[in-house]
């Protein structure tokens, strides 16, 4: 399918006409090696195949999860953070098909599985639109969103751009709870985020990861997910991949959500780890615009108040992604909330 797909484009090309396919999905065929990463997945791979920004021809994997207990007729989305990847989601996929939802876990363009481009404007808006699209696409008109790190703050902009297409709510431990650059966060030119993260290594990796995201602990169940982005920081697409990073890195840090957190209309439910120090530019900022940021004991109840009608569950011990330090902790908070809330 997708290499008829790319004859025909060729042909209407050879034509000097603009080439534009379908939306379509692709089940079938899939390669292990797919767009730079070759890390297995725990369901099977999907493609939401599309054309966007000047007809590009894009690629959006995903994983499709049916509920595995009596279906509630409800599904859930799990949109990732940066350092992530939708199979990063595993374990709160299986709880939420127990649960009876139907589960879609969606690897943004420029990450993981998907498409890796040259050329493309990262936008909070431009996910978003690629995400409502692969679900229209699958027939879902309704879900529950729930996002993680960066995949939170486009959660946050997902529900203001399509309101009536949202159930609920879920944000955790999202970014985007500050505007960094009004803080002091100097901008920086992609090419130097670039080369930062071409020089990414386990070791450096797993150096951020457990002083942010595990609170200065380790488990060696977290090296699986230091592997998977090791696996694609070193793949066949890794100069693609890196750039498409640092892109992603001047998009969270230029394209705020903070200001608009009293517009959200959808019940939400924030989940905090408060121990979380995570901010985008504070590595290259200046010793007194750093100890202002990332200070998520006081962000987290600061953006639940401002989110109308909000929830806020805070982990006082937990730091950036309690999902995977405390999935038990995690999961029961998120099942109490989601039941109490249909």
């Amino acid at each position: 399918m997708r290499l008829l797909q790319k004859f025909r484009c060729a042909l209407v090309l050879s034509l000097g006409l603009h080439c534009v396919a379908a939306d379509s999905i692709i089940s079938q065929d899939i390669p292990e090696d797919l767009n730079g990463s070759n890390f297995t997945y725990p369901w099977p791979v999907k493609l939401f195949q599309f054309t966007t920004q000047k007809a590009q021809s894009l690629e959006m994997a995903f994983m499709d999860v049916a509920p595995t207990s009596s279906p509630n007729g409800k599904t859930a989305i799990l949109l990732h953070g940066r350092n992530f990847c939708s199979s990063t989601w595993n374990a709160t996929a299986i709880v939420l098909a127990e649960a009876g939802y139907r589960v879609i876990l969606p690897d943004q363009i420029g990450f993981c599985k998907s498409s890796k481009l040259d050329y493309y404007q990262f936008s909070l808006q431009q996910l978003a639109s690629n995400t409502y699209r692969l679900l229209a696409a699958i027939g879902i008109s309704q879900a529950t969103v729930i996002g993680h790190s960066m995949g939170g703050m486009m959660a946050t902009r997902y529900a203001l751009m399509y309101p009536a297409n949202v159930t609920d709510l879920v944000l955790t431990n999202p970014i985007g709870l500050e505007d960094w650059k009004a803080l002091g966060v100097p901008w920086i030119e992609t090419d130097k985020s670039w080369a930062t993260e071409k020089a990414s290594t386990y070791t450096s990796l797993r150096a951020y990861q457990q002083a942010t995201y595990y609170v200065g602990s380790w488990d060696p169940s977290y090296d699986v997910w230091i592997n998977m982005s090791v696996n694609i920081y070193h793949g066949s697409q890794a100069d693609k991949f890196t750039w498409n990073q640092a892109l992603a890195i001047d998009m969270v840090l230029t394209q705020p959500v903070v200001y608009e957190f009293p517009l959200l209309k959808t019940n939400t439910l924030l989940l905090i780890g408060a121990k979380d120090n995570t901010a985008i530019g504070k590595a290259w900022s200046p010793p007194e615009v750093q100890a202002k940021l990332g200070h998520y004991d006081v962000l987290g109840p600061q953006v639940a108040a401002a989110i109308p009608g909000s929830t806020l569950v805070m982990f006082p011990d937990l730091g950036h992604a309690p999902q995977i330090s405390a999935p038990d902790r995690y999961h029961a908070a998120l099942l109490e909330w989601l039941n109490r809330s249909t």
